[in-house]
């Protein structure tokens, strides 16, 4: 839809990246996955059929009038080419069954080729998504960031690695940049206006490894979009609270977030650094659990909480599949006409999503209780591997534990998270203990914490 000042949506976004004033607010529904369902196409299907994945976005453009949408939402598309087995779901991404690197400390040389796994499918698709919107819509090329698809290869072995080794991380991470700037070349001559480069596991360390790691790679990525005139973006999933700086200082053009993170307390840092900053409505709990209204009125009171200026507004990630039309179009209403969204809601309370459950009685348990808390494994890169450490710990100590994964996308679990005082996630529990919250822990760390138990 065209704006007033005879903005489109796409000048209007990029005011925004080139951080001016806005007569309004940019919308940019991250629709992966979901945007099948608007086609009635599996998650499967349009990840891996470049006809469906093109008609499916059309439908995100129709129905959800975006200023800016994503091509593809998946962060496997690398780690597939570079050896790395998938786990592939119906309605969901795919997740990294296998880590070529777990075994071996080598460095990789193989640089992707357009040929190769379904980068043929992207870039026709994006190339047919410019033709046909590309005048009006800006259009999002998503790379997956230097620090996960380290993990992707490595697996959770990185975590140790970069304090037992750090100069192979050194040298994995210049490997992997060397990935991401490849797809940034493709993707850019497919048309692309803006290059996300998405990297959830940033919000797994602290400050300080991100300075000694990952400070350089994300500087050469960003330096690299720059040299090439299109704008950048910083996406990261979970508790990146305490990155948020370091994330402003390798000069993205903006950074994205998710609910985990408070939007206001961030906009006060990215405002700092005149960083545009996306986000964050919640995945679960408001997009794919709530009522229309419930959205509605989470998008007006966040906007009322911070100023205009250098602001998208977004889900905080990529959209879960069955997230119904209705919650994402009463978003759009409420981004495009906040006023009038107060007033239809003046007298609406969100609701409470409050289930009746029974938590495991921890003092009388068979044996110790390992449970996962995620938005979604098949989904979230850091949630998946948050899972993963506690089924290696799991096996590791030979059926002496149960593990568990609770996942965000059912009811019951956001009212557990509600008792169990859950902030963040993903989160790891031991017999209904907090142990790791947004932070995953080494294997030894891990069994370690398991063993006090036993």
């Amino acid at each position: 839809m065209d704006h007033e000042y005879h903005l489109s949506g796409k000048d209007l976004l990029f005011k925004s990246l080139r951080h001016e004033e806005t007569p309004f607010i940019p919308w940019v529904p991250f629709a992966g996955v979901h945007a099948g369902k608007l086609k009635g196409y599996s998650g499967l299907e349009v990840l891996t059929d470049a006809n469906k994945l093109f008609e499916s976005l059309l439908e995100v453009n129709k129905v959800y009038d975006p200023d800016g949408q994503p091509v593809m939402f998946d962060l496997q598309v690398e780690a597939e080419i570079l050896g790395c087995k998938l786990l592939w779901a119906k309605y969901a991404p795919p997740s990294v069954a296998s880590h070529p690197l777990s075994e071996k400390m080598e460095i990789p040389v193989y640089l992707p080729e357009k040929k190769d796994g379904r980068l043929p499918i992207i870039l026709d698709v994006m190339s047919r998504m410019k033709e046909a919107v590309g005048t009006k819509t800006a259009l999002y090329g998503l790379v997956t960031g230097p620090f996960t698809l380290a993990s992707h290869l490595r697996g959770t072995e990185i975590f140790m690695d970069m304090i037992d080794h750090e100069e192979y991380v050194d040298e994995l991470l210049t490997y992997t940049v060397l990935v991401a700037r490849r797809l940034v070349e493709y993707y850019i001559d497919g048309g692309m206006d803006i290059i996300a480069v998405v990297d959830p596991l940033v919000s797994q360390i602290s400050p300080r490894h991100f300075k000694r790691f990952f400070d350089a790679p994300f500087k050469d990525i960003f330096n690299f979009i720059k040299s090439k005139r299109v704008f950048s973006s910083f996406f990261v999933c979970g508790d990146a609270t305490k990155n948020i700086e370091v994330m402003c200082q390798t000069g993205p053009d903006s950074i994205s977030i998710d609910e985990n993170i408070n939007l206001a307390n961030a906009k006060q840092i990215t405002d700092r650094y005149n960083i545009t900053l996306g986000g964050n409505i919640p995945l679960t709990t408001r997009m794919l659990l709530g009522s229309q209204q419930d959205n509605m009125k989470y998008v007006v009171d966040l906007l009322a909480q911070v100023n205009h200026r250098n602001l998208v507004i977004s889900p905080g990630c990529d959209m879960p599949y069955d997230v119904p039309v209705e919650n994402t179009i009463g978003v759009l209403q409420a981004v495009r006409d906040p006023e009038a969204t107060r007033i239809i809601l003046a007298n609406y309370l969100a609701s409470e999503i409050e289930m009746d459950i029974e938590l495991p009685d921890y003092d009388h348990l068979r044996k110790p209780l390992i449970e996962v808390f995620t938005i979604d494994s098949d989904t979230c890169a850091a949630c998946g591997y948050m899972l993963g450490a506690a089924q290696r710990a799991g096996l590791q100590l030979e059926g002496k534990v149960e593990v568990i994964e609770h996942k965000l996308t059912l009811p019951e679990n956001v009212t557990r998270v509600k008792r169990m005082g859950i902030i963040h996630l993903p989160a790891i529990l031991i017999n209904g203990e907090l142990k790791f919250s947004s932070m995953i822990p080494g294997n030894q760390e891990l069994v370690t914490e398991i063993e006090k138990y036993l």
